[in-house]
């Protein structure tokens, strides 16, 4: 599996399946009874593969795969990312920086038409902007401190599947 150095935080994959869709899903749930390594849990056609509580760490991702047909034929689209908590504090943080920096645009446009000093709008803007890249940044950094955790869920999923 190639993980993409693209600007994509949460990688994607789709494949095809050489097995019906009942038999993966099957397989799923037979290997979360026994399975130790990971916790596998299923929701209708959605399979998530976490990493176990203990050996868990802030950036530990997790494996979404949605496992249906398509045009007769079963396939699988999987997805890395965070844990969901972590995702929604990400997303929160970056919609509160959007925010912000959109008001500070306002605020720089009320200041240039009534003649008063921009000099604070500004900092604002830019100290906003290393923001979002910090935040930016450390997802990427994030998402590195993930890859080998990400590399053994989807040589387990593989091994569920028999690819």
């Amino acid at each position: 599996m190639e993980i993409s150095k693209d600007i994509v935080l949460r990688p994607r994959f789709f494949q095809n399946l050489n097995i019906s869709t009942e038999d993966a899903l099957d397989a799923f749930e037979r290997i979360s009874k026994t399975c130790k390594d990971f916790k596998v849990s299923r929701i209708d056609h959605h399979v998530f593969i976490r990493i176990p509580k203990k050996e868990q760490h802030f950036w530990s991702p997790q494996l979404h795969l949605e496992i249906y047909n398509a045009d007769d034929k079963p396939t699988l689209k999987g997805l890395f990312g965070p844990s969901p908590t972590v995702w929604t504090l990400f997303m929160f943080l970056h919609f509160i920086v959007a925010g912000l920096f959109t008001a500070a645009g306002i605020w720089l446009y009320v200041n240039i038409s009534l003649g008063k000093p921009i000099i604070f709008p500004i900092v604002s803007m830019i100290s906003l902007f290393i923001t979002w890249f910090v935040l930016y940044f450390s997802g990427r950094l994030g998402r590195e401190a993930g890859k080998k955790e990400m590399h053994a869920l989807y040589k387990f999923m593989e091994s569920t599947l028999n690819l």
